[in-house]
């Protein structure tokens, strides 16, 4: 390995919308930053959630010096307890994200002996060959950090998620001076959220929220429930204001998002009334307009809250006809057809919908356009990375930094797994290294692979028939009329007129002396429904010699 060279590899987040995963490897001393999932897309059927490829690290575990948290959201630490599973090493983090990250670990009962550290922002720690400066950085969570990487190949700043909020809700704007200080000793290279970079203009300030939210709890005749991501803890606090301006008790649903706002009370970010709070038991017992209710499900996924609600199978509270339901998120990428079949399903129970299109009841996290230019000219690197988004937010974000000046030279777009190099004044590309999918399907991490992601896919959409048969091993004769089953293939009416078909097509096999294995008899049925439906279910033969 050459002196003085940086590699930096993206292991989630560039090429798609979450898993947010980079790490940064100096001589052989690795430091990781952050740990998340992604939520699955619409044809990735039984996936719970997605985790990165941690391969790289787990062939290296014994170099690895140190995880740094930028801050609690999902697609940040999610995988944290699959990243300790393998890895033995420091995990550093601001006190409400390590908050959050011991209550994810406890909900899912992972044993563990990494040191949990608290650093603050502000402060400055030492990471194997790395010097890391955590600084505050506004986004739609309290806590949340940005990092400043100092290593013997030069000053790297490490944006995250992030907004230049100017009236952000907890009154703790990005720290502009350090970006100004960075700028001042010279910026190697920035690596900066691409999620809006297709968005024009300026993210709203989180204050614009507040008016909306009063102006919902104002109109409600019923209950109102809000549904936001467990994580949103400033999120938390807007509905609690409202709820208290509007003389409403407010309850929370979900484990998680009791879990996170005990965590952020705890720790003074969250400011709400012991007297405030009820339990859903309570809750159920009281007239509705006195009643605010928070729960997750806001991307509307069919286990959640709001997903069980739509469907009416929630247990611990059911819709009622004049609830107002406010989804207060965005869709992500993806979830957009999910979202809209779960809204439309709410209504069709007699609620009333608020969602971002048609209220300001959420704003983004996440810088937009002028954001992403101003953020250049503060910090003005020498070398552009854009991380956090699909290809196509990547590559504009690209283009921001060239119209602002950056050299075209000096922006690299990539995806994950492809190795990037800091040496001197250049930034080139390494080798490519595995930065795939990994499905988390219950307790199965890993173990589905694309072959299974078809074959669901196929069942899915064609349905299955399976087929039963014996024959004699001397004679080579049916013993009996072939067994046969369809799922999701044809109505029950079709069915009949189909199978006694397949039957004979089965024994034209049979008696044809044409059975050598149960391949023979799909062949000859595959052929046969395509030929008679224009469909191809799976066929799945069972075939006995007696």
């Amino acid at each position: 390995m050459s002196k003085n060279k940086l590699r930096i590899i993206p292991l989630g987040g560039l090429g798609e919308v979450g898993k947010n995963m980079t790490v940064y490897e100096y001589k052989g001393q690795i430091m990781i930053v952050d740990a998340g999932i992604m939520f699955p897309k619409n044809d990735m059927l039984g996936i719970d959630y997605i985790i990165p490829d941690f391969e790289y690290l787990r062939k290296r575990a014994d170099k690895v010096a140190g995880i740094v948290i930028t801050h609690g959201h999902e697609d940040h630490i999610g995988a944290v307890q699959h990243l300790i599973a393998e890895i033995s090493a420091p995990i550093y983090a601001t006190p409400l994200t390590l908050g959050l990250i011991e209550g994810k670990l406890l909900r899912n009962n992972a044993t563990h002996k990494a040191e949990l550290v608290t650093v603050n922002a502000g402060e400055k720690i030492t990471v194997g060959p790395f010097d890391v400066e955590f600084f505050h950085i506004c986004h739609s969570i309290p806590d949340c950090v940005g990092l400043g990487i100092t290593s013997p190949a030069g000053l790297v700043v490490h944006m995250s998620d992030f907004k230049f909020d100017q009236t952000p809700v907890d009154n703790w704007p990005t720290d502009y001076a350090k970006l100004s200080e960075f700028s001042q000793r010279g910026v190697d290279l920035l690596l900066s959220d691409s999620t809006n970079a297709e968005r024009p203009g300026w993210t709203p300030s989180e204050m614009v929220i507040g008016p909306a939210f009063d102006k919902v709890f104002a109109e409600a005749k019923g209950r109102v429930i809000v549904a936001t991501f467990a994580s949103l803890i400033s999120r938390v606090q807007q509905v609690a204001d409202a709820a208290l301006k509007h003389g409403r008790k407010m309850a929370l649903a979900g484990p998680s998002m009791v879990d996170n706002v005990k965590i952020a009370r705890k720790l003074g970010y969250l400011d709400i009334p012991d007297d405030l709070l009820i339990s859903i038991d309570q809750a159920s017992q009281m007239q509705d307009h006195k009643v605010a209710i928070m729960c997750t499900g806001s991307q509307g996924e069919p286990s959640s809250i709001v997903g069980r609600l739509s469907a009416g199978t929630n247990r611990q509270f059911s819709l009622n006809t004049g609830d107002t339901i406010v989804l207060s998120s965005h869709p992500i990428p993806g979830n957009e057809e999910t979202i809209s079949k779960t809204i439309n399903r709410l209504l069709r129970r007699g609620a009333n919908v608020i969602y971002d299109a048609i209220a300001a009841v959420h704003v983004s996290g996440h810088a937009s356009q002028e954001e992403q230019k101003l953020l250049f000219n503060l910090v003005r690197p020498k070398h552009f990375m854009p991380i956090h988004g699909e290809l196509r937010q990547l590559s504009r974000h690209a283009k921001l930094a060239v119209e602002v000046g950056i050299p075209e030279e000096n922006v690299i777009v990539v995806e994950n797994g492809q190795v990037v190099e800091l040496q001197g004044n250049k930034i080139l590309l390494g080798e490519r290294i595995p930065g795939d999918y990994v499905f988390v399907d219950g307790e199965s991490i890993g173990d589905i692979d694309y072959d299974v992601m078809k074959e669901r896919s196929q069942l899915a959409r064609n349905g299955i028939m399976l087929i039963d048969l014996s024959v004699d091993k001397l004679s080579g004769r049916l013993l009996h009329d072939p067994e046969i089953i369809t799922r999701g293939f044809v109505t029950s009416e079709d069915a009949e007129q189909l199978i006694p078909e397949v039957r004979k097509q089965i024994m034209n096999v049979v008696n044809g002396g044409g059975l050598d294995n149960e391949k023979d008899i799909i062949n000859a049925v595959k052929s046969y429904l395509h030929q008679e439906t224009k469909r191809r279910p799976m066929v799945f033969v069972t075939l006995s010699r007696g």
